[in-house]
């Protein structure tokens, strides 16, 4: 298998909320962890960046068990990351939270689990697939709509944006609504899951949303065109060419947005010796 792996901040002013990791031959995971726009608050004095840098390495080490489930392996990551910092409001709505797929390949066939927006294409024997949790997407319509119709930058986008984030907190893992990774171990339970059987798995990618961009909203690219920019130049290379997308429509008229730039990973995987990518 080769893999390889690209990440990076949104901002030069402010931290990475994403957190990516590889692990053993085929596993490896995406965090997208979930911003907190200022007046929103969060309950905890740790922060996005910390609960990422904590919730990856272990759900690595619990998910590297091939006899483990990656719904039981994420549930017990929640739990140990939950036992850090008990001091916290962990019952606070903007608790710190991640976004995610998951994926591990082995011998009998490829396991994957995905929760809100991060984006796993899975390029198999039967044609290429993406995998997606869309709950998200399909909430706080009003909210998203009065966001996207004004600039980003402005103080008006900032109000909006924080609207549309207490909208979609009110519906963050509970039952009609839709689930991420923070504090309840129960949001492992509601995830997206399935398998792709046998050896029919050549190629995949994980995204976070500010990767996944460049398809979806900007429509720059299809999947298939994304996967073979992987193959040929590396996830350094989509990252770029989001970013010169971005540059082009910083107010976010051609391509509404709640974010000019979010923080962007990709992870690609090639379990097919002839799809090697670029260093």
């Amino acid at each position: 298998m080769h893999a390889a792996i690209a990440t990076q901040a949104g901002s030069q002013d402010s931290a990475n909320e994403d957190w990516a990791g590889i692990a053993a031959p085929g596993l490896a995971v995406v965090l997208d962890g979930l911003s907190a726009p200022d007046g929103t608050g969060t309950g905890c004095r740790h922060g996005t960046p910390w609960f990422v840098s904590q919730l990856g390495p272990r759900l690595l080490t619990l998910a590297v068990d091939p006899v483990c489930s990656l719904v039981d392996a994420l549930a017990e990551a929640i739990r140990q990351v939950a036992g850090l910092h008990p001091d916290c409001d962990l019952t606070h709505p903007g608790t710190p939270s991640a976004t995610m797929v998951l994926l591990r390949v082995q011998d009998d066939g490829a396991d994957y689990l995905a929760l809100a927006d991060a984006v796993l294409l899975l390029d198999t024997a039967d044609g290429l697939q993406v995998v997606s949790d869309e709950r998200v997407n399909q909430l706080a319509g009003k909210e998203r709509e009065a966001a996207n119709r004004v600039p980003t930058g402005s103080a008006l986008k900032l109000r909006r944006r924080a609207q549309l984030t207490r909208a979609l907190r009110r519906a963050r893992n509970r039952p009609g609504g839709y689930w991420v990774a923070a504090a309840d171990p129960e949001a492992a339970r509601q995830a997206v899951t399935g398998t792709v059987p046998g050896r029919s798995l050549r190629r995949a990618v994980l995204l976070s949303d500010g990767a996944s961009r460049l398809v979806d909203p900007f429509e720059l690219a299809t999947w298939e065109e994304l996967l073979a920019l992987l193959e040929e130049s590396g996830p350094d290379e989509l990252l770029r060419q989001v970013r010169a997308a971005e540059a082009v429509d910083p107010e976010g008229r051609q391509w509404p947005r709640t974010k000019r730039s979010d923080d962007a990973t990709a992870v690609y995987l090639a379990l097919d010796e002839a799809a090697n990518p670029q260093p």
